[in-house]
């Protein structure tokens, strides 16, 4: 049949390719780290963050020291930290049914002659980034060698995202099943069928791009992990292509509600120009409210010469606290407390690696729980 708006349709269909290409660019270049160190505001209240965050008992101020660590080399930028005798660093690439992923595995050297076995963390870097600079920002080797557990480190692929971006914006990676979550989650499995890694003490945790996706890891295979750590990323299901993704990173998003309880532990810099940290508010929001029966506290604190901030716990009683929301002032787009050998760190702001891993250390799976949820997850 005669179509009298064909030109006009195709020339519209064009258009909003070319609209949608530039989108993509432009989600890959805003969720990049900037490396710059915004000014300090003043710090608004916590508000619109959910049910469970809007009534806590905030604590007096306190003054709290840095954890102690060796003193940062003095090195440039993408310099590689010293790796101990006995333990290694090396690059594997990992081939599953549905595409393959290269990626760092780091094993301290406690692994050769551990008694029994060690904790796993999965670490997802930003745009921009690679496992060895994001290794070296963090300091998690070295603090895996300290506390003996065994760390893999993704690396995004050019071909899967330019500017090395979790895809967590799109719909096609926001599942259990198919895309990026999925071939995550594979290579976890053969990770801990190959090292000594213990199945109920498995982490994630991510920074930014990466952070998005390790929350959507962490909702999608629970019957894997047992807790997650969020560093200036988005909530489940905040956005759902590009457009989206923009105007959560800019606005907020309070994605959707959590399918189940998980552990999370939270950190946003309240001066953050890339991902607002209303998004920070929201992902702490939707990881209360899946435990309402906790008591919820806050307390103030501050790194000497560093950042103040605020931390919110949610636990019961004086136990362990379940989810845990960092506030930072002054503080970007950065990793908090990261090393200046690496890059998008600010070393001024309180230690997330070592607080992440004090966090996620308290938490374990067992394997009824993890049978219930990989057969809750299926359905």
């Amino acid at each position: 049949m005669f179509n009298p708006f064909k030109t006009v349709q195709a020339r519209s269909r064009k258009q909003m390719r070319k609209a949608t290409t530039l989108a993509l660019g432009q989600v890959a270049g805003a969720m990049r780290p900037k490396p710059t160190k915004a000014k300090a505001r003043p710090k608004s209240p916590l508000k619109g963050a959910g049910q469970a965050l809007n009534r806590v008992n905030v604590q007096p101020k306190v003054s709290v020291k840095p954890a102690a660590k060796a003193k940062p080399p003095t090195a440039t930028t993408r310099s590689r930290m010293p790796i101990p005798r006995g333990a290694t660093f090396r690059s594997l690439t990992h081939e599953a049914p549905f595409g393959s992923l290269d990626y760092k595995l780091y094993l301290p050297a406690t692994a050769t002659r551990a008694e029994r076995a060690l904790p796993l963390l999965v670490m997802l870097h930003g745009c921009g980034q690679t496992p060895d600079d994001f290794a070296t920002g963090t300091g998690m080797n070295a603090l895996a060698e300290e506390l003996g557990l065994i760390v893999v480190y993704p690396a995004q692929n050019r071909h899967a995202q330019q500017n090395r971006c979790w895809n967590w914006y799109r719909r096609g990676d926001q599942s259990r099943v198919t895309g990026e979550p999925a071939l995550l989650a594979d290579l976890t499995r053969m990770v801990l069928s190959t090292t000594p890694a213990d199945p109920a003490r498995v982490y994630v945790a991510g920074l930014s791009a990466g952070a998005s996706m390790a929350l959507i890891l962490a909702a999608a295979y629970p019957d894997i992990f047992a807790a997650v750590g969020a560093h200036s990323g988005l909530s489940v299901g905040s956005a759902h292509d590009a457009s989206t993704a923009m105007i959560a990173m800019k606005h907020g998003a309070p994605g959707s509600r959590s399918p189940a309880p998980m552990p999370t532990i939270n950190f946003h810099g309240e001066n953050d120009k890339v991902v607002h940290v209303r998004n920070g508010r929201y992902v702490a929001a939707r990881a209360a409210d899946a435990y309402p029966d906790l008591i919820s506290t806050a307390r103030k604190g501050r790194i000497p010469d560093g950042h103040p901030f605020v931390r919110q716990s949610h636990r019961k009683g004086t136990g362990k606290s379940f989810t845990e929301f960092w506030v930072i002032t002054g503080a970007g787009h950065t990793w908090s407390g990261g090393s200046p050998a690496g890059r998008f760190t600010d070393p001024a702001g309180p230690d997330a690696s070592r607080e992440m891993l004090r966090f996620m250390l308290q938490h374990r799976t067992t394997l009824k729980l993890r049978k219930a949820a990989a057969r809750v997850s299926a359905t």
